[in-house]
């Protein structure tokens, strides 16, 4: 029997023959992404999900679209895109990519496959659509840098696993988050095994306006009415700042529990910085 879900931001149908999942929106009769969603971050929260279900999922076989890098600092999962020394015939799973804006996990020995249509489905402001997916493809390219606090590519995978995993150091009974490498008197800390419960609550906010906004978010920041962020306090202790997932028209109120998911946070120099972004409970 398929189990539906509303799952990150998208939807799922889960039954015997694995996991379907999709976009939300629809644009010109075609299922597209959200406007900080991709093939990559649809991934990743199909893989939780099975996660979340009792799945066990150590490795999987990733179509080329999904940055398979990414999926293994999220998740953990490895893939022969991202290790080649994993054997083809001991990898279990499946993800296969769909045409539109769908992925499908199965097992790799699967002959076929057969699920539910998912429901509740919306149309997306083709304007906001549009507007979205030319300043996404402006900023992918190679020669758009930042002016405002660059990050080279070693420096954000280095701190990546953590941001996106929420993996945390638990030093002296209390959890630190993101993990540092030195205490206060300059002693090494041990490494960040303990992940944190992806739910928080809302301890503060902010909406910078358009002019406003890093220059990061230069190109998206007027399309979007500015960039939205939440303080959050996890309930093991930590807190941290997150953007809000850009397909939502959220009014944030102290003490509002949020979950997260990654989702694109944006590009430079060719190569795109993904990260958690909160969105409220339902």
């Amino acid at each position: 029997m398929d189990e539906h879900f509303h799952w990150k931001g998208y939807l799922a149908v889960m039954n015997s023959d694995g996991l379907f999942i999709q976009s939300s929106y629809v644009h010109e009769d075609q299922l597209v992404y959200g406007p900080d969603s991709d093939s990559t971050t649809m991934a990743i929260a199909a893989i939780q999900l099975m996660r979340d279900k009792g799945h066990l999922l150590e490795s999987i076989h990733l179509s080329d679209s999904i940055d398979a890098r990414i999926v293994y600092l999220a998740t953990g999962v490895d893939s022969i895109a991202h290790n080649d020394d994993l054997q083809f015939d001991d990898i279990v799973w499946n993800l296969l990519s769909g045409e539109e804006a769908t992925l499908v996990i199965t097992k790799s020995n699967a002959e076929s496959y057969d699920f539910e249509e998912p429901q509740d489905v919306e149309i997306i402001d083709a304007e906001f659509y549009n507007d979205m997916a030319e300043a996404w493809r402006l900023e992918e390219k190679t020669h758009h840098v930042s002016q405002g606090a660059y990050v080279s590519e070693s420096q954000y995978l280095e701190g990546a696993p953590a941001r996106l995993s929420l993996a945390s150091q638990k030093v002296g009974g209390r959890m630190i988050w993101p993990p540092r490498q030195l205490d206060e008197n300059g002693l090494r800390f041990s490494d960040g095994t303990h992940e944190l419960v992806a739910e928080a609550h809302v301890v503060s906010w902010t909406k910078l306006s358009a002019a406003g906004a890093p220059s990061e978010f230069s190109l998206r920041a007027p399309i979007l009415g500015g960039i939205q962020t939440l303080l959050v306090r996890f309930e093991q202790g930590p807190r941290g700042v997150f953007l809000v997932t850009d397909d939502l028209d959220y009014s944030p109120k102290i003490g509002d529990a949020v979950h997260f998911a990654v989702r694109r946070i944006y590009a430079q120099e060719g190569m795109m910085r993904y990260g958690l972004k909160a969105f409220p409970k339902r």
